[in-house]
């Protein structure tokens, strides 16, 4: 079985060669063509007489030449296309000819075949020198090859290698898997013992799993690579369930584990291994190689030594927080974060005020959904920043546009992470006092989950933030848990309505009377009630009868550049 695979492996690995031979019809035509024009050359040479082209006459013994070369052209391109074979029997059919020549100009003295004698030995000799130049070619081109394959230290096949096997697997709908390994802890013994010791280290594992490989002891057809450093890759196929390749895994995960012994001190190796499959991953081998890494990766990042995992799809999901965390991370610190503001306006479609939204762009320039860098702020901890800065350019927009002695509201998200820090207060009364804006003015929007969370720090933090004149508006209301049981005791000025209330407002009786409750209970304890994401006419005439106080959504308005917002408050007055 590994004999099978290794041929297939040796036959995909060849066809990296520059040189590959022509198919053998081309051969077989070749050598017909070189009989056809001898026989014709030999006629033509016998037959008197004139051939008349048109009006144009032509002597036969004049074509001798034109099917000569005919002959010799087909000659250079066996030796040519078949280097070896087709030099060799070349050869043999020049040489056959040779008696027949010689008989005719020494024997008969048909001293007119002394051109075709030595036009014999002219191609014998070019041949030859096309022959050996040919080899020489030959064996740099093959020189070429293994230093584009071959990782130079080990000797074992590069990553450009295991790529042209595993789309030679692919083409052929072969199942197969990639294994990404990686040593653990080899830098200290670069450190400690020299990049000699280290070297021979790489190259005893190399040999160990080579060794493996060839022995059948797996069960599997094994490929074994270098790709960088201290990290291998391992191709695998021909397994007849997951359990075979495990066993196979752990075969040369226990081969390594073994004692090295490397200038008489020993070295005890681990390493950890990440793998995808085809076709159940990707049938993309550069897919296949990045999944390989990412479970690699994701071992090595939860540092539990030596390890095996299999791809899932959560992994990209964890490798991609990571992405829009470096993103969120750089656009901080080049202070790139900017605002859009949506605007909020009363049942007669007079302007309220903004609520100001974080956004933020790729390195494309392309926007980044909030729904993506949002969850990925709170889970790091960087949305306080987030907040921070929102807060202080819209703030500074709000002034710019309508002055001190306007009315006009900013409502701002926070979230729950950044109302409990302890200079919370601190940094809001900086940015109001910066910016010259009324704390009347500014909305405070928090999560009712917070009700839930930290019902008596929150409770304390709220009963600051209206001391300083602000307002609070308690977010997405509806959609938490006990909201109603601790409505009561935050003193809040507004609820917003959720979205996914108003989505199904008109499609039900029902759910237009649970946002009728939800408004009733807003008024009962004396406070405003928005309706957010309205995106219809209807949904307006409905919220309309059923008092709600005010209105956010596409319908009136969509989120919009400072600029545009600017506009809008112009055209109000």
């Amino acid at each position: 079985m590994v004999r099978k695979g290794k041929t297939k492996i040796d036959r995909t690995l060849d066809k990296l060669s520059l040189n590959k031979e022509a198919p053998k019809s081309a051969f077989i035509l070749l050598v017909m063509l070189y009989f056809i024009a001898t026989f014709f050359t030999a006629y033509a040479a016998r037959t008197q007489g004139v051939l008349t082209i048109g009006d144009i006459p032509i002597a036969y013994a004049s074509l001798t030449g034109v099917f000569s070369m005919l002959g010799n052209i087909c000659i250079i391109c066996l030796v040519m296309l078949f280097r070896k074979v087709g030099y060799f029997v070349s050869l043999a059919m020049l040489l056959f000819q040779f008696p027949m020549l010689v008989i005719n100009t020494f024997v008969r003295h048909n001293y007119a075949g002394i051109p075709g004698f030595f036009t014999n030995v002219l191609i014998i000799v070019a041949i030859t020198i096309i022959f050996f130049a040919n080899r020489k070619i030959t064996r740099y081109q093959q020189s070429i090859r293994d230093q584009a394959v071959t990782d130079r230290l080990t000797g074992l096949p590069n990553r450009f290698a295991c790529g042209e096997l595993m789309q030679d697997y692919i083409k052929h709908n072969e199942r197969f898997t990639v294994v990404s390994v990686d040593l653990n802890n080899f830098k200290s013994i670069n450190d400690t013992m020299g990049h000699h010791a280290g070297d021979k280290v790489l190259k005893e594992i190399a040999d160990r799993w080579m060794n493996l490989a060839d022995s059948a002891k797996t069960g599997t057809v094994d490929f074994v690579a270098r790709i960088s450093g201290d990290e291998y890759l391992l191709i695998i196929s021909e397994y007849g369930s997951e359990t075979a390749l495990e066993d196979s895994l752990n075969a040369y995960k226990a081969e390594l584990e073994k004692k090295i012994t490397i200038d008489d001190c020993d070295y005890y190796m681990t390493a950890c291994f990440g793998y995808a499959q085809y076709p159940e991953h990707s049938d993309e081998y550069n897919t296949l190689f990045a999944y390989a890494d990412s479970a690699l990766h994701e071992v090595k990042k939860s540092g539990s030594g030596s390890r095996v995992l299999k791809f899932s799809q959560d992994l990209l999901h964890a490798e991609k927080t990571l992405e829009i965390e470096r993103k969120i991370r750089t656009a901080l610190n080049n202070n790139t974060i900017f605002f859009h503001l949506q605007p909020q306006y009363d049942m007669n479609h007079k302007l309220r005020g903004f609520e100001a939204l974080a956004r933020m762009k790729d390195d494309d320039g392309s926007f980044i959904s909030p729904v993506d860098f949002i969850p990925v702020a709170e889970k790091t901890g960087l949305i306080d920043r987030i907040d921070l800065r929102v807060f202080d350019l819209a703030a500074g927009f709000l002034n710019d546009i309508s002055g001190a002695d306007s009315d006009l509201m900013l409502s701002v998200n926070v979230s729950v992470r950044h109302l409990m820090k302890n200079n919370f207060i601190e940094e809001m009364k900086k940015v109001l006092e910066t910016h010259n804006i009324a704390p009347e003015r500014i909305e405070v929007e928090i999560t009712e989950s917070i009700m839930i969370d930290s019902a008596e720090k929150a409770l304390q933090r709220i009963d600051e933030i209206k001391q300083m004149g602000m307002k609070v508006a308690i977010d997405d209301f509806g959609t938490g848990y006990s909201s109603l049981s601790y409505l009561n005791s935050f003193p809040s000025d507004m609820l917003k309505i959720d979205k996914s209330f108003i989505d199904q407002m008109n499609l039900s009786d029902s759910s237009k009377q649970y946002v009728a409750m939800i408004i009733s209970i807003g008024h009962v304890l004396d406070l405003k009630v928005i309706s957010e994401g309205v995106e219809s006419a209807d949904q307006v005439e409905v919220l309309k009868k059923i008092g709600c106080d005010y209105i956010q959504g596409y319908v009136w308005g969509r989120p919009v550049p400072p600029e545009e917002a600017s506009a809008l408050v112009k055209a109000e007055k």
